[in-house]
């Protein structure tokens, strides 16, 4: 009898699907130290909060998230070796989260990526990158950030314009997109200065941009450099309108930057507003926030970056079924079209790999504060 039942147990379990679960392993490389610290910590943050939230429900198709992160302290050597040393040891599925020009261009050079068939869903840079194969960003493209900030420029009458960028490989293509853009609002580019990759020296820029007085100044540069820019550019007696791209988050400006060097800075914004509620995704957003008894960094625009960059991951994910691969994920996000994250449009194609057009900006009021 008990050796029937045991043969019964054995026919039951063996005609028991398995569940193929697994622990999806997301790599973040970034400054978790260094000049841009912050926002790669707060863009950790930021998914850690959605993969958090998807653990707690159960995973998706019993899939449960870890997100692992290396410093590479804003230097790309660091990135594509720490890169190649978390492909060995963790085995991510997929990467998120890397930061730099160089630091990208590098990587990519590296072969890394391609060796491993693995893809980075969202990044941040100062440059026109082209439309490579396994990069995926999340937001809009510098172009079409530039675009909103000369047509803002051209509504209030502004047509003698600066330009503040970092140098390197991409500038060719940044400036000759400002100037493309400018042309279309017949306005001029009266001055430009660059400044050292991966630095804030900005004094020979602020001293250009005083002598030459520029109605406004558009700048392309990480937080860190543009908070020294403007707070020696206003020191130095500069009055031009200062207009940034994305990349300069408020926060950040706003703990180094007293609040007269801070008003009217004009930043153009790729992601929703993280504080107010203007949407389903914002709601999720918010809700998450005020059941986390404790953050790394203080909520920021940059959070709110990776908490999109992480559920555009999980989206990838749930597609693929029971076994997520590296190559599924490629397949999956190249079919994303028009994926609504609740206010929010991601869409990739192959050839097409800048997944949003939400541009918007923010104005810094009198007291520091941000204005829509």
């Amino acid at each position: 009898m008990r050796n029937k039942f045991r043969l019964l147990l054995i026919v039951a379990l063996l005609g028991t699907p398995l569940t193929h679960a697994m622990q999806v392993v997301v790599g973040q490389v970034g400054p978790m130290s260094g000049l841009d610290a912050n926002q790669g910590r707060a863009y950790a943050v930021g998914m850690q909060l959605m993969f958090n939230n998807i653990n707690k429900a159960g995973g998706i198709n019993g899939h449960t998230f870890t997100l692992v992160r290396k410093d590479d302290g804003g230097r790309a050597e660091n990135t594509v070796s720490a890169t190649k040393q978390l492909l060995v040891e963790e085995k991510p599925l997929v990467l998120a989260g890397f930061f730099g020009n160089r630091n990208i261009t590098e990587l990519v050079n590296s072969g890394a990526l391609e060796a491993n068939s693995i893809a980075i869903v969202g990044y941040r840079t100062t440059e026109m990158r082209p439309e490579t194969p396994l990069l995926y960003n999340v937001r809009a493209s510098l172009r079409d950030e530039i675009n909103k900030l000369t047509e803002h420029l051209a509504t209030i009458g502004i047509n003698r314009i600066g330009l503040f960028y970092e140098d390197g490989p991409g500038a060719a293509s940044l400036l000759a997109a400002t100037e493309e853009a400018i042309k279309k609002t017949r306005a001029n580019i009266v001055s430009k200065a660059s400044y050292p990759a991966g630095t804030a020296r900005v004094t020979s820029a602020v001293e250009l941009f005083v002598k030459t007085t520029p109605q406004a100044i558009i700048m392309v540069a990480s937080g860190a450099t543009a908070a020294a820019f403007i707070e020696q550019f206003r020191a130095a007696g500069g009055a031009s309108q200062l207009l940034s791209y994305s990349g300069a988050d408020v926060e950040q400006l706003s703990k180094r930057l007293i609040e007269e060097q801070l008003q009217g800075v004009a930043i153009a914004q790729v992601v929703p507003n993280p504080y107010k509620i203007s949407g389903r995704l914002t709601k999720e957003f918010s809700d998450t926030i005020a059941k986390t008894q404790s953050l790394e960094v203080p909520v920021s625009y940059t959070m709110m970056e990776g908490y999109i960059a992480a559920k555009v991951i999980v989206e990838a994910v749930r597609r693929q079924g029971k076994s997520p691969s590296r190559a599924g994920m490629v397949t999956a996000l190249d079919g994303m079209d028009s994926y609504d994250l609740g206010g929010y449009l991601v869409s990739f194609k192959p050839g097409v790999r800048s997944g949003a057009k939400f541009v918007e900006l923010s104005i810094i009021s009198g007291t520091g504060k941000i204005r829509q």
